[in-house]
């Protein structure tokens, strides 16, 4: 669908330019577009390399696993109906824990393992359990500390203070993870409590 929506874009603009007798103002704009893209993407590699680079050392540092081991209690009590020791548990947690670190390359695949090992607790396989709809509203909200992708892209767009976005990005991404889960919440025990499993 999307490819179509682009598709679309691009054959308008294209048409609207030839009946305007601009289509040379499309070419150009078509090769400085594609320059400023490989120019961004070069300040990008050296950025997103300081930023993995740094998580990386925090994770041999032992961060990580602390940040695990804080958000177990709270991952236990938004997931009652996963056993303890399952591994859809430690899944979910790397997600979480990812996903506050910044690191939303790593988080996409423990999500999707998160998301394969409740899909084994799943009692009906073919509709979503309340674990996975929990899971996919922290996911998509995303509470985050360190937004290092975003950090990235503004010092690559030559943002003066880059990291000026922190205090905005942790209280916006926190009320939006608090919001998500509350209608979560609702949705399971009070909208549609016939459906619990």
């Amino acid at each position: 669908m999307i490819n179509a929506i682009w598709l679309a874009l691009m054959a308008g603009g294209i048409i609207y330019a030839a009946i305007n007798n601009k289509i040379d103002v499309v070419t150009q704009a078509a090769i400085s577009g594609a320059e400023s893209a490989v120019l961004l993407s070069f300040k990008l590699i050296g950025v997103m390399c300081l930023w993995l680079g740094i998580m990386k050392i925090a994770e041999k540092a032992g961060v990580i696993r602390l940040v695990a081991r804080a958000l177990g209690p709270l991952i236990r009590l938004l997931f009652p109906s996963v056993p303890p020791g399952h591994p859809a548990m430690g899944s979910i947690i790397m997600t979480v824990s990812a996903n506050m670190m910044g690191l939303g390359n790593a988080a996409t695949p423990l999500g999707i393992k998160a998301m394969q090992e409740l899909q084994k607790l799943n009692k009906n396989a073919d509709s979503a359990s309340e674990a996975m709809c929990t899971l996919l509203a922290l996911c998509t909200t995303g509470f985050t500390l360190v937004p290092a992708t975003i950090i990235a892209l503004r010092s690559a767009a030559g943002s003066i203070n880059p990291s000026e976005i922190v205090g905005a990005t942790i209280l916006v991404s926190l009320t939006a993870t608090c919001v998500a889960l509350a209608a979560d919440w609702v949705c399971r025990t009070l909208l549609y409590p016939r459906q619990r499993r």
